[in-house]
């Protein structure tokens, strides 16, 4: 039997096992996956304890930087974004490859959504899930992207993604947030309660915004952007395909049930 699970900091609420549960039970695997208080500073001892039990593991904040160092191969997207939210083990040697499943959760979640093209955007937020919506607007044809940072110091590994990507980055304060709310995507890439504020600021327009948050839905943007006209995105499709896409990874089956993780996150979230 293997073991699989997601570290973070706090952990606590973490929809990852729900669904990653739900796709062993469909496959047939008698796996274990569950979610694990872990620090950067906890997480090379955590990497270097790993054994011939574990198959993977998924990553979210603030481990998404900090792990791409320590893993043996990354993919061409973590080496771009510099994010990393997916371990998988190799059976063999038991070496650590890393990918970016969030990009292709993004982009998912846009498609069904009918967004398959970019033209102007904004970000809101510099962090890890920032570089992996600045690879997926590449992705979409977007060239020029405005990131509005709460701290603009602390936006440097954005604009060095930003490079890597191949997308020319405009970092704007906080302060001139409202003035970027009507581009034709936006993609908030903040913690649960950190846009927020913004609700009272989000314009009459016909443009799209995805919120990578899912819970609590809807979040006070992504309502204020609802009632303005706007396409609203919650963060939970978004979740469910970059996790179907670790599990295809990690456990080398396809297909991968995703109605059966899109009805267990569902009943999990309604029940919570």
């Amino acid at each position: 039997m293997k073991q699989l699970a997601i570290l973070g900091s706090p952990i606590d609420g973490a929809l990852s096992p729900v669904l990653h549960r739900a796709a062993y039970r469909e496959l047939g695997l008698n796996w274990t996956y569950r979610a694990i208080d872990c620090t950067p500073e906890q997480l090379p001892s955590f990497l270097a304890s790993l054994d011939g039990s574990w198959a993977g593991l998924s990553l979210t904040m603030p481990l998404k930087r900090a792990a791409v160092p320590l893993l043996h191969q990354v993919s061409a997207t973590v080496r771009a974004t510099g994010t990393a939210n997916t371990v998988t083990v190799t059976a063999q040697s038991g070496e650590l490859l890393g990918e970016n499943t969030d990009v292709t959760g993004m982009l998912h979640a846009l498609a069904e959504a009918g967004v398959t093209r970019a033209g102007a955007a904004t970000v809101l937020g510099a962090g890890a899930t920032a570089a992996t919506a600045l690879a997926s607007l590449h992705t979409l044809g977007c060239t020029e992207v405005t990131a509005v940072a709460r701290d603009p110091a602390r936006t440097t590994e954005l604009a060095r993604a930003a490079i890597r990507v191949g997308i020319a980055l405009r970092v704007r304060p906080w302060t001139e947030a409202s003035r970027h709310l009507t581009a034709d995507l936006v993609i908030s890439a903040l913690p649960p309660g950190a846009a927020d504020p913004l609700a009272p600021l989000w314009p009459p327009v016909d443009n799209t915004l995805l919120d990578v948050v899912y819970r609590p839905w809807p979040t006070p943007i992504a309502l204020a952007a609802g009632q303005a006209g706007s396409t609203v995105i919650s963060g939970l499709p978004m979740l469910i395909h970059q996790a179907a896409r670790q599990v295809e990874l990690q456990t080398g089956q396809s297909p991968v049930p995703l109605s059966a993780m899109r009805e267990a996150a569902k009943h999990a979230l309604s029940t919570a």
